[in-house]
């Protein structure tokens, strides 16, 4: 009669349980290194669009009013477009498809809320809400694999 041993067994789950007790940190690490990959995308498409807003209005294509900074009053605006000023049929002025959300955020939130907000009159150091949206962070309190936190990124 050919089989394993009892003793053979434990040795083979034993090392069964090594390998993926090694395994296990590498796999956290790789679904980190994505999230944090996806946070930069999203950072970068955001803050473009928030850009070609502000070009937009400078260049007249949004009818300029004195107490405006001519960044966006809110993030959903760049999704659903502003109307050109400078057209003759008034066409509408797009400056991102979809507004990503922030991977380190809760799922349940829309994401437009999923971001913290700087508008133009806070600092950098003190970033506050107002009346625009001059730059935005990541609202997550964690550290990224470079050691720097997601909100100064």
């Amino acid at each position: 009669m050919h089989g394993f041993t009892l003793i053979e067994l434990v040795v083979s789950l034993a090392i069964l349980g090594l390998i993926a007790t090694m395994v296990a940190p590498i796999g956290e690490v790789v679904i980190k290194r994505e999230k944090e990959q996806d946070l930069k995308k999203s950072l970068r498409q955001i803050r473009d669009a928030i850009d070609t807003y502000k070009a937009a209005y400078d260049s007249g294509h949004m009818l300029k009013k004195v107490d405006q900074s001519g960044y966006p009053p809110n993030l959903e605006i760049l999704e659903e477009g502003v109307d050109d000023a400078a057209s003759p049929n008034n066409k509408r002025i797009y400056f991102i498809r979809k507004l990503p959300r922030d991977p380190f955020a809760d799922p349940a939130l829309k994401p437009a809320d999923s971001w913290g907000l700087r508008c133009y009159a806070s600092s950098a150091k003190a970033p506050a809400k107002g009346a625009d949206v001059f730059d935005i962070f990541s609202m997550s309190e964690d550290k990224g694999l470079n050691g720097i936190p997601y909100a100064e990124w």
